[in-house]
């Protein structure tokens, strides 16, 4: 049986299942976002880095 967690994302607040981390300034610091604001901070930013995904489900 998996054990389902929720996180906010760190832009936005909304809680998601599936968050993505990422580094998105010069202060390199890990943030996690959601979908829906990966696309803004992932475009044509110098800064951006992909960090892995997070997810809700996870096996025990």
């Amino acid at each position: 049986m998996a054990r389902v967690r929720i996180k906010p994302c760190d832009r936005c607040q909304e809680p998601a299942e599936v968050l993505y981390r990422v580094k998105v300034d010069a202060s390199e610091q890990w943030i996690f976002v959601c979908d829906r604001c990966y696309p803004s901070v992932s475009q044509n930013n110098p800064y951006y880095a992909y960090g892995g995904t997070w997810k809700a489900h996870k096996p025990r």
